[in-house]
């Protein structure tokens, strides 16, 4: 019996899903509850289960597509139950159609045709289908090989590596394709042969762990990468396969006989473009910068632009940031702060967080100051129920506290901040920003704020104006504390200059239910007990 499964709502109301990658294949046994998919929706990355113990019949999307909440993505045979199509009608068919004859019966690609010997990776091996295919083809466990490709994702070159590290590959491996013509050579009058299938090509798909530098999508077809067809020397071909190269990916800037060809030169600059990007990607990673970005070695040789697909992470900022920015009207208030003595208390009791396993932040000092400052001022912790024409004023503090990360930015909650202490704070702040630097953080952990801060100073700014983080009234921007000289009055009145720490304050607020002036009290309160660290004892 086939089993249709609908995309869930991952997301506790969201209406659609990216689907990221799939973990299993057609024709994979899987079993109730075993991850079979990884679909990001709110920020975030999220397994979705097998409802049932049985074999991937078919998976209906392709990475990178958008899934609405209630279609049908995959089918299931249901263990114990007959399929609809045995293997005989589809060799039957396989006569009929080049393409169910290349995926017939006896092929590693048919429904269920090494169920037996291929078991679906539990420790969530990121490559995409095509890859996984080349693995089992070549009999390669992926679990074996570490991915050279962004968040750590296996590529085809990743296995080929394996199969000539292993011997396992013959000198024609992968080289001549089935559907090539006899007759090539006398076409093209060289020794051309046509790429094959087996030369499968390398994850493409523009999303959050793709590396799109090597494949961007080029100015014409003829230099498209995943070409179905592409002509080669020999020679060529051994150099491609050396290096580990999928020739169907190497913009070709020859055309012969209508196809497209690519040279011996062409796979050496690619080569070279390829290793460039993964030196600065691992430069990237080093230093603790994001990886793929825009650089010098962004674009393939010959290339002036690139284009890539506005979805994901990025257009979910995107729309949050234009229906925060045309929802509520915005006012940033600036002022300073001298956190002199909140730097020398800081570092008295950094050593003993240390003690307990914590790296205490300036961050839990500031959540403790504006908790206060929202418990005085209402209005910063209220939300505008437009529908209803409400004010919704809330007694409890959920704070968000934005992270910067590879994929974008993201606004872990602390939820009840106000009931827990400094290292409490510190902790889940700190575990909440490395999960979602990792994707392992949950939907639930991404929602539900009353107020947010966001740290620019982590990276050397000073000032901001913050976008809300909607429908939120009111979010606060820290700047990097620096030494500069201020006027000092001391017990007796007398003024003098001295170098002191400054930190800077940016507060956005949404005008329709914060004035001027309790936007200005509030920042006060907050440099009131920045100024005065003891002040937090009592929150």
């Amino acid at each position: 019996m086939v089993r249709e499964f609908e995309l869930p709502d991952v997301g506790e109301g969201v209406a659609e899903g990216e689907l990221v990658s799939w973990l299993v294949e057609e024709g994979d046994a899987v079993s109730e509850d075993q991850p079979i998919a990884e679909v990001e929706t709110d920020k975030a990355l999220v397994d979705v289960p097998s409802p049932v113990d049985g074999t991937i019949r078919e998976l209906r999307y392709e990475e990178g597509d958008v899934i609405p909440v209630g279609d049908v993505f995959v089918t299931f045979d249901v263990d114990g139950e007959e399929p609809v199509e045995s293997t005989d009608d589809a060799a039957d068919t396989a006569g009929d159609d080049p393409e169910s004859a290349e995926h017939g019966a006896g092929s590693p690609d048919a429904t269920g045709a090494e169920a037996d010997e291929v078991a679906t990776p539990q420790d969530r091996v990121f490559a995409p289908p095509r890859v996984r295919r080349l693995a089992r083809e070549e009999g390669i466990d992926l679990t074996s090989i570490q991915g050279s490709g962004p968040g750590g994702r296996i590529t085809a070159a990743d296995v080929r590596s394996a199969v000539a590290g292993d011997s396992q590959a013959s000198t024609g491996s992968g080289v001549t394709s089935a559907d090539a013509p006899a007759d090539s050579d006398a076409k093209t009058g060289s020794d051309v042969t046509a790429a094959s299938d087996a030369e499968t090509t390398a994850d493409t798909r523009t999303g959050p762990e793709t590396d799109s530098r090597a494949t961007s999508p080029p100015p014409s077809s003829l230099e498209s990468a995943d070409r179905d067809r592409t002509l080669a020397a020999p020679a060529t071909r051994r150099i491609a396969r050396e290096k580990g190269i999928d020739l169907d990916s190497v913009p070709a800037v020859e055309e012969r006989e209508g196809e497209a060809f690519v040279t011996s030169e062409a796979v050496e600059n690619y080569a070279a473009a390829q290793k460039r990007a993964q030196d600065a990607d691992r430069a990237a990673v080093e230093a603790g910068k994001p990886v793929g970005g825009a650089g010098t070695d962004a674009f393939a040789p010959g290339e002036s632009e690139r284009r890539e697909p506005f979805q994901g992470v990025r257009k979910r900022i995107a729309e949050a940031m234009v229906e925060s920015k045309y929802s509520a009207p915005h006012v940033t208030h600036h002022d300073e702060v001298d956190v002199t003595a909140l730097v020398e208390t800081r570092e008295r009791l950094k050593p003993r967080a240390e003690e307990r396993g914590i790296n205490l932040t300036y961050m839990p000092f500031i959540t403790k100051a504006v908790i206060a400052a929202l418990k005085e001022y209402p209005e910063m912790n209220a939300v505008l129920d437009e529908e209803n024409e409400e004010i919704v004023y809330r007694d409890y503090y959920n704070i968000g506290i934005a992270a910067a990360t590879d994929n974008g930015l993201m606004v872990p909650v602390v939820e009840n901040a106000d009931r827990k202490g400094l290292l409490s704070l510190s902790s889940e702040t700190n575990e909440l920003a490395k999960k979602a630097r990792e994707r392992s953080i949950s939907p639930s952990e991404l929602r539900g704020s009353t107020f947010t801060i966001t740290n620019v100073g982590g990276i050397g700014g000073e000032y901001a104006t913050p976008i809300l983080n909607y429908p939120e009234s009111g979010i606060l921007g820290v700047g990097e504390i620096k030494r500069k000289p201020r006027v000092v009055t001391d017990e007796n009145g007398e003024e003098s200059i001295e170098p002191r720490s400054v930190l800077t304050l940016s507060l956005s607020f949404d005008h329709r239910l914060i004035d001027g002036a309790v936007g200005a009290r509030f920042t006060n309160t907050v440099i009131e007990h920045l100024e005065n660290p003891e002040l937090l004892l009592l929150e």
